[in-house]
């Protein structure tokens, strides 16, 4: 989901997706999986008053197939690309879940491009007026039509019929749309699947840090939440001269705004909405996808015997904090400044040029241009919320200093009044919640979630569901204990060789697919 996506001029060190989520995949080459194209409706609502003035135009939305396992008479699994290209997910037609389904079902796979991402755009830009079909009952609506009306040039017969079984596939935000489309268009699909499913909004998610400080590295995270009471505690005292050497031991005395200091010392963590590394979110089982950066961010902290050098920083803000060390700071700021800070090639840390670290530039956000974080942060804006702030009170990996007002100013910036559209004060969240939130049920839809996941809690399984999460036939659901973000869209091309707690997962997604082909095959 939301997802964490780089926004702003930072470098792309190997950006997560929020989810929405998100990780490239670390490959030679990419299949050559051809684009092709659907004329979509960019207005689904021709009576809803929400998008006059109305239009009848359409856009090339694109998608991508593979049919090198169909047979005549096999399903069709159709995997909602989510907020990235199409492109960035051919690796589940390779291995991930889709090849495992079409493998298992001699079913085709396709990845549809959602609207705004990737080469699926209705506009040549991205003004706040352009934005306004970038909704998620337009979304939704795109996947329903696409079912209806998608032709695979090459595959002998129509696979667009009424009888033809379609199983969806997302993860995350795409998980999410997946839910919503099920809960919407149940009787056009066979089933759905949606994997960390957001399906839930909240306007602020302090709880995107809780598995990292439930299962992260003990020693490590109770340094962190350490260094920032002690940060806090100095910003809360208005001490100009002690805030201002603060940010010089990270090497980050150029920076103005407290907002600015405060997610860039956060991004090993994972910075509200921005991170240039990889973070608690990107770790994964499959390690062609995963990255060890959180865990040598970890490494340094929690080193006990760091150079003098370093370990001498520990005391350099003694005096206010009553004498007492911030014990891990020197090696806390010694990896912002050799991992982050050279992505700053300007040198110019205080801008929003390439890989530096300011925000405060009204003109910058305005850049109408089409982008995927761009097209991210007006649905995050606008109906889907979920701004990682700090708790305002208990421990916490980052400073208290970001609230929803540091998120919010990038919103009204971004995005000025149009002549037919506006982004509202804060995000409305009905929007998205009409569909359910963590209620959410559809008959033959499939939700499973991991239980490390730093999004669980905007999901089917999150400890703020009003009740216990059982699974049905009709209603199945499944928690994967250890595991992270859509752990269970990944595979190795091999079930049975793959870790137990995934492959358990992987053939209780088999055996419920098989439950809805049986349950469509009766109905038809």
């Amino acid at each position: 989901m939301k997802v964490s996506i780089l926004f702003c001029s930072l470098a792309a060190i190997g950006a997560a997706t929020p989810a929405p989520s998100r990780l490239q995949a670390k490959r030679a080459d990419a299949p050559a999986y051809a684009a092709h194209t659907i004329d979509q409706p960019i207005d689904h609502f021709q009576n809803s008053s929400r998008y006059e003035p109305h239009t009848k135009d359409t856009f090339k939305q694109r998608y991508f197939f593979d049919s090198s396992y169909y047979k005549p008479g096999g399903p069709v699994f159709l995997y909602i690309g989510g907020e990235i290209s199409g492109e960035s997910r051919f690796s589940n037609l390779e291995t991930g879940i889709i090849q495992i389904l079409m493998e298992k079902f001699n079913g085709l796979g396709v990845i549809l491009e959602n609207r705004y991402y990737g080469g699926s755009y209705p506009y040549n830009s991205s003004t706040t007026d352009e934005l306004r079909f970038l909704t998620t009952e337009q979304t939704i609506a795109d996947n329903a039509y696409f079912r209806q009306h998608a032709t695979f040039p090459g595959v002998n017969g129509s696979l667009n019929g009424a009888d033809v079984p379609w199983i969806m596939y997302g993860g995350s935000l795409a998980g999410a749309y997946t839910a919503f489309t099920m809960k919407t268009y149940n009787s056009i699909f066979a089933g759905g699947i949606g994997s960390s499913a957001t399906t839930q909004a909240l306007l602020e998610y302090p709880q995107w840090y809780n598995p990292i400080m439930k299962y992260g590295p003990s020693d490590c995270v109770s340094r962190i939440v350490d260094i920032v009471d002690k940060i806090d505690a100095l910003i809360d005292s208005g001490n100009t001269r002690g805030i201002q050497q603060l940010k010089e031991v990270f090497g980050l005395g150029a920076l103005q705004n407290l907002g600015d200091f405060a997610m860039t010392i956060a991004f090993p963590i994972g910075g509200p909405m921005n991170y240039p590394t990889n973070t608690w979110q990107e770790l994964n089982w499959n390690e062609t996808y995963g990255s060890d950066d959180f865990w040598d961010f970890c490494s340094n902290v929690t080193n006990i015997d760091p150079p003098k050098n370093i370990s001498s920083v520990d005391k350099v803000l003694s005096k206010y904090s009553n004498g007492e060390a911030w014990v891990g700071l020197g090696s806390y700021a010694d990896y912002i400044k050799k991992v982050l800070l050279p992505s700053c090639e300007s040198g110019r840390i205080d801008s929003t040029d390439p890989g530096c670290f300011g925000t405060q530039n009204q003109t910058f956000y305005a850049d109408p241009s089409n982008g995927g974080s761009r097209s991210y942060l007006y649905s995050t804006c606008s109906e889907s919320g979920g701004y990682q702030v700090a708790p305002k009170h208990g421990p916490s990996l980052i400073s208290r200093a970001l609230q929803r007002n540091y998120t919010q100013q990038w919103c009204t910036w971004a995005f000025p009044p149009g002549q037919h559209n506006s982004v509202p004060m804060s995000p409305e969240l009905h929007y998205y919640n009409k569909y359910g939130g963590w209620n959410i049920k559809a008959e033959n839809l499939a939700l499973i979630d991991g239980s490390t996941d730093v999004w669980l809690d905007l999901c089917y399984h999150s400890d703020l569901a009003p009740s216990p999460r059982i699974s049905s036939d009709k209603y199945p659901s499944y928690l994967i204990a250890g595991a992270g973000h859509h752990w269970d869209s990944y595979g190795i091309k091999d079930v049975a060789a793959e870790p137990a707690y995934i492959r358990e997962a992987h053939e209780w997604e088999i055996r419920t697919v098989s439950r809805f082909l049986q349950s469509w095959t009766q109905k038809h």
